[in-house]
């Protein structure tokens, strides 16, 4: 550097290969560690990529815990509510009637008297407990393949057939795989009022069907691996898989570890 005026030397600085490398090493370095901070510390780590889903994860199942305890809390606060009311005396407790003994006679004579339709009753109910029975044994004796879990999610819901209803609920996020339980075929795709897909994926006498799949990924007739995606899911709607085997109902929950 040389003043402008008298063209005099102010000031020099000799630099070599090897002193430009060390001071772009430096500035490399401190870059990286300003970086580092940057990201530990401070809300950008959001936007990378694969951090987002974590914190979706999280969200889901945090609301899944509030909805339990919220209920669980309801319920205790009618308990309370109730006990108040019985130690306040706003209750009437229950009076227990006795029966005499010419009660308990008519009661027993009525009770030997079985009529035509009692019996009838009673056969028919006997039939079908020995049909419950034997569908009992057949599901208890049934093997049943491992499975593949079908999304990444939180299970809401298991609907026995007992009620008439069938599935396991999955609560998931936006943008996870619907993945194939096992091979097979997809027989059918098809498109519910919601407009969302019921898909059926068979494999002989198997038989999983996924309901409310926002998305396909695969067509009819399309054959699948175990695990293979075939569509995407909204967390607007929550995924319904259903199991069949021999055309009796499998609680999903016992052949997929989610």
């Amino acid at each position: 550097m040389l003043d402008d005026t008298t063209l005099r030397e102010v000031f020099h600085v000799r630099v070599s290969a090897m002193s430009a490398i060390t001071m772009l090493s430096v500035i490399f370095i401190v870059l990286i560690v300003l970086l580092s901070v940057l990201i530990v510390y401070t809300p950008i780590r959001n936007i990378l990529p694969g951090y987002s889903a974590s914190i979706r994860e999280q969200l889901v199942d945090a609301s899944a815990r509030v909805d339990s305890l919220q209920a669980d809390l309801n319920i205790q606060r009618q308990y309370l509510d109730v006990l108040k009311q019985v130690t306040a005396g706003d209750i009437q407790i229950d009076s227990v009637q006795t029966l005499d003994s010419l009660q308990l006679v008519e009661r027993a004579e009525i009770l030997e008297m079985n009529s035509e339709v009692t019996d009838a009753f009673m056969a028919q109910y006997e039939q079908k407990e020995r049909d419950r029975l034997m569908l009992f044994d057949n599901a208890t004796n049934r093997t049943v393949r491992q499975l593949a879990r079908p999304v990444r999610g939180v299970v809401m819901q298991s609907a026995a057939p007992i009620a008439k209803q069938y599935g396991t609920v999955v609560r998931t996020s936006n943008n996870e795989n619907v993945l194939a339980v096992t091979h097979g075929t997809i027989i059918s795709t098809e498109r519910m009022a919601d407009n969302t897909f019921a898909v059926v994926l068979q494999n002989g006498a198997f038989m999983a069907i996924y309901r409310h799949v926002p998305k396909l990924l695969k067509e009819q007739g399309a054959h699948v691996e175990k695990g293979e995606t075939i569509g995407l899911t909204n967390a607007e709607y929550n995924l319904v898989i259903e199991i069949w085997e021999d055309g009796q109902f499998v609680n999903p929950e016992e052949v997929i570890v989610w």
